[in-house]
């Protein structure tokens, strides 16, 4: 009997408490960093995209996060950080539970989407950052086999509905293909970026020294303005690097300029579209920021094989650290201006 009581008493007291924390007002936040991978541990080992935000933005508030692959983690100056997991759909999962989380108050926040990538040499040099104003899916499309490319088509790749390679669709698509992101907030970004030193090392300047002919790709790294082409297929080499231009023109318009291959933003921007539909997060507060870890086509003289598989000089540190350096500075400037920024949009008159 006493047992019974004992155990009663318990699951009484659990349900006090979660009724408590569930009708707590939510926290409310100012800043929500989205990183996608990370190699091990959250801290103390070797850091992937969300460690140097852990560590050095002191995100010591732990929030289990059951429905996503890490902890939410958050500080005291109203900054929330969450680790995606790799790949579109791991995105889309983890950010939806993340917009559905009753315990926080996403409605003012901005959110920075900041993660490496491949980067076209044609525009990008090795740890260069790049706000984009476009993120467009490269996932959603028909595909032939390479062996059986009809011999005028320049790749075996073409819109849904569509009868060839860079052709109009005349039947079926999706409406998740691209998503165009507030122009002015990624130039507001860029100018408060643009002139800040990402670092250059040995490493990456050594391997860019491959990249003859391609003037961008051997410049020490930058900031620069640039768009985003998203697929879980890791696509590599020349051909592919010539369609992802195409495919981005084609689907985001001759203003946009695809400079960095990445895993998972497509995924995180149909989350925050479908989100934002319920009021639950603001889709003019969302900037993407990538960076170049790796070139996304070989050098000169070089397969396509051999360079989709080569190793990320230094293991794509100067990349990580540019996305925290980068993507910082404009973190910072949201939350220290947080009295102006919560109701007004930096780049609003």
């Amino acid at each position: 009997m006493v047992r019974n009581i004992s155990a009663l008493l318990c699951t009484l007291t659990l349900v006090a408490v979660a009724h408590a924390e569930s009708a707590a007002a939510p926290i409310p936040i100012k800043v929500v960093v989205v990183s996608m991978f990370e190699i091990g541990k959250p801290t103390g080992d070797a850091p992937g995209e969300y460690q140097f935000w852990v560590e050095r933005q002191k995100l010591d508030h732990i929030y289990p996060f059951p429905l996503g692959e890490y902890d939410l983690r958050m500080n005291d100056q109203g900054l929330l950080g969450i680790c995606t997991g790799g790949g579109t759909s791991n995105a889309t999962a983890s950010i939806m539970a993340l917009g559905l989380d009753p315990r926080f108050d996403l409605s003012k926040a901005y959110w920075v989407i900041a993660g490496i990538a491949g980067g076209d040499p044609h525009d990008v040099s090795l740890g260069t950052a790049a706000w984009a104003r476009h993120v467009v899916d490269g996932d959603l499309l028909y595909e032939i086999d390479a062996r059986e490319i009809p011999a005028k088509w320049p790749y075996g790749l073409m819109p849904l509905g569509a009868k060839q390679p860079n052709g109009k669709s005349t039947g079926w698509t999706v409406d998740t293909i691209h998503f165009p992101l507030n122009a002015k907030l990624a130039e507001w970004a860029y100018a408060v970026t643009k002139d800040h030193p990402v670092a250059d090392s040995p490493g990456i300047a050594a391997f860019r020294k491959r990249y003859a002919g391609y003037p961008n790709a051997q410049r020490p790294p930058f900031v620069t303005l640039g768009d985003n082409l998203s697929a879980s297929t890791y696509w590599h080499g020349d051909k592919l690097n010539q369609w992802a231009n195409d495919w981005m023109h084609l689907q985001a318009g001759n203003d946009s300029n695809f400079m960095m291959a990445d895993m998972e933003d497509s995924g995180t921007l149909t989350a925050l579209r479908r989100l934002s539909r319920i009021q639950r997060i603001d889709l003019n507060r969302v900037l993407v920021l990538r960076t170049a870890s790796n070139y996304s086509m070989q050098p000169k003289g070089k397969a396509a094989s051999w360079s989709t598989t080569a190793a990320y000089p230094e293991d794509g540190r100067p990349a990580l650290e540019a996305a925290y350096q980068v993507g910082n500075q404009v973190v910072q400037k949201l939350i220290n201006g947080w009295p102006v920024y919560r109701d007004k949009l930096p780049a609003q008159p």
